[in-house]
């Protein structure tokens, strides 16, 4: 389901002409490729909640973009690299070589528009690595300016949620189950909503640096995290706090843009040699 736009302003990249294309100014013309994915989130949360976070943010970010930037959002990649959840059913996942190669293909296509700009952004902690190969192949590729985001490194309202949710709700705790009770409450089911304690508080107490996430994490699917496949207080969580983390995040995603149209290829990507 597409988001509608606030304004009358063209938002997403299918919306455009071709024609629309035909002088594009490299440092001005901003497009924004959305990863999400489709993949459990345990009892009370629907396999599209990844989808259904990305949708609504860039809703939201559509609320509060200025129309004086030139944006165009790409169709959101619905599914992507989710192997940490295939032995649970539903799970939809791409090889990370197949993701990669898939999306840069993608990339090559904006490239071939002339636009040099490119925010890559994830709703799904799992496609972080491949985004981060994505972006470095923009930019050898393309001399592309091509910056990895995701909703999380935005944060938070302070005090929204506990020290403890932020370190180690990553899945399907208050904060995911917030954003869809304020995005698409009818696909959530609180009455199976519990506090998904992390195996990561249990690793701290008895390893001194091993840990399944942090510098020294080793490899882990969810179930590994906890046998639900999430982690987090899901049961904490509220419509109010995902409508305000939304705005929140919404906003930061907008300052991000608003750096990116001031930054000049010349002066970040420098020619060499010169």
């Amino acid at each position: 389901m597409r988001q509608s736009v606030a304004s009358n302003r063209q938002f997403w990249w299918g919306d455009f002409k071709a024609a629309d294309f035909a002088a594009i100014d490299p440092d001005a013309t901003i497009a924004v490729l959305a990863l999400a994915a489709t993949e459990q989130h345990g009892p009370h949360l629907p396999l599209s909640t990844d989808a259904e976070i990305m949708r609504g943010m860039l809703a939201e970010v559509a609320r509060q973009v200025p129309d004086s930037l030139d944006l165009r959002v790409l169709p959101i990649q619905d599914v992507g690299k989710s192997n940490e959840h295939v032995n649970v059913p539903g799970t939809l996942s791409l090889d990370p070589v197949i993701a990669l190669e898939a999306w840069t293909q993608i990339g090559d296509s904006i490239a071939r528009t002339g636009i040099r700009k490119l925010v890559v952004v994830t709703s799904h902690g799992g496609n972080e690595e491949v985004m981060a190969l994505l972006t470095r192949e923009m930019r050898v590729r393309h001399r592309m300016l091509a910056v990895k985001s995701s909703w999380r490194r935005f944060g938070y309202p302070a005090g929204m949620f506990t020290e403890e949710e932020q370190r180690y709700g990553v899945h399907g705790g208050d904060i995911e189950t917030s954003l869809m009770l304020h995005f698409r409450p009818e696909l959530v089911d609180m009455s199976r909503a519990e506090h998904f304690c992390s195996n990561v508080e249990a690793a701290e107490k008895k390893f001194d640096l091993l840990r399944q996430t942090g510098p020294f994490g080793f490899a882990w699917m969810a179930t590994d995290l906890n046998p639900a496949g999430v982690v987090g207080n899901a049961a904490a969580a509220t419509a109010e706090k995902g409508r305000q983390a939304a705005e929140h995040q919404a906003h930061g995603f907008v300052r991000l843009l608003a750096d990116i149209r001031k930054a000049k290829l010349e002066e970040l990507l420098p020619r060499y040699p010169a």
